[in-house]
């Protein structure tokens, strides 16, 4: 027999507080309850009203998608609606994307989904793509496989092992703020990638971090191409307060240049791919 709604839901709630690093009664603070109600929930000793659990959502910063998964263990009806980006409603969406894809340009851009998939890019996304090996495209790439990838950027990039660090380390906090499996099945796979020749086992494993050559950024893509290496960095562009579980899973990624070399070779070959 299935068990009771109160004590499916309890040990979710408990095991996203503990993710959160958050005390019962900080939690109970901020929704607006009482530590002791909490324990009762948590305890499955008492069921969250709908009201409480959207609440308590809302506190510890749950990604749409796991709410309306923690919704339905309840047995309440979903919060937030999912659409695809074909809707006839997300015409507005799709071309506010195609503008910051082609307005960013000569600079690459790509969009991506929670899970880093490529959904579309402009096209000075090519000049970093061009040399991928078309496995990695089919049937849609993925950001991570295409930078850290044997057959993928990875033999060009001049910084690997840096790179290699800091994008493992971005990749385990998403793991551990959102407790996606297809996020943690994605971190084994490109951990387990093999490293190069001449590089040595402790210097792959990078742990713990070292001290890299100061940058403006973090970490700049530095790549090797037919037109030079080019030194790029990136920023993230998300939607602002979306209410529906694509829109809040989706990041555009806007690369730039680090130098005028990398600002001449990306307008020089943009100019050539127009």
């Amino acid at each position: 027999m299935e068990p009771k709604p109160q004590l499916r839901i309890g040990p979710l709630l408990r095991d996203w507080r503990r993710r959160r690093r958050l005390s019962q009664l900080d939690l109970a603070l901020r929704a607006d309850s009482s530590a002791r109600h909490l324990s009762c929930v948590e305890t499955g000793r008492a069921m969250p009203s709908r009201g409480l659990l959207l609440r308590l959502c809302e506190a510890m910063d749950i990604p749409l998608r796991e709410r309306n998964q923690l919704l339905l263990t309840a047995d309440y009806a979903p919060a937030y609606r999912e659409s695809s980006l074909q809707d006839a409603d997300m015409v507005s969406v799709r071309a506010a994307l195609n503008r910051l894809l082609t307005a960013h340009e000569p600079y690459p851009a790509v969009v991506v989904d929670r899970v880093w998939n490529v959904i579309t890019g402009n096209r000075s996304l090519s000049m970093l793509t061009d040399a991928v090996s078309p496995t990695l495209m089919h049937p849609r790439p993925n950001v991570f496989r295409l930078t850290l990838h044997p057959n993928g950027l990875a033999p060009r990039l001049i910084n690997l092992e840096e790179v290699r660090e800091v994008t493992l380390g971005a990749l385990r906090r998403q793991v551990a703020s959102t407790g996606d499996p297809r996020l943690e099945s994605l971190y084994d796979e490109i951990s387990g990638y093999p490293k190069p020749e001449g590089t040595t086992d402790e210097d792959w494993a990078a742990v713990p971090p070292r001290p890299w050559t100061p940058s403006p950024v973090e970490v700049p893509l530095r790549i090797r191409t037919p037109r030079g290496e080019l030194a790029l960095f990136s920023t993230m562009t998300t939607f602002g307060a979306p209410s529906d579980v694509t829109l809040s899973e989706l990041g555009v990624e806007l690369f730039y240049p680090l130098d005028d070399a990398t600002e001449k070779a990306l307008r020089s070959g943009a100019a050539a791919i127009a």
